[in-house]
């Protein structure tokens, strides 16, 4: 039973990691990152890292896997916001 859920918590967190990549994608397109908000990306990004942390105080490979995950994707969104902040 605990290799099924694993896997439903990787799936999960998969899914919920993956929701920034058409942001994300849409900001490169465009060049353009001024209606963004930078306070969500650090708040997601504290959390983000915060559940890394769990995870690995839990060792669950999902849990861990997943956050860096979303917190390489707030990253790069952070740094496109100043990238392209002027571009309009």
């Amino acid at each position: 039973m605990k290799d099924t859920n694993e896997i439903i918590g990787l799936v999960a967190g998969i899914f919920t990691s993956s929701a920034l990549v058409p942001q994300l994608v849409t900001t490169i397109k465009k060049k353009k990152a001024q209606d963004m908000s930078f306070l969500l990306f650090i708040i997601m990004l504290t959390g983000n890292a915060l559940w890394s942390y769990y995870g690995f105080k839990k060792d669950d490979f999902p849990i861990i896997s997943t956050n860096i995950f979303s917190i390489l994707l707030n990253s790069t969104m952070i740094i496109l916001k100043y990238r392209y902040k002027n571009n309009k």
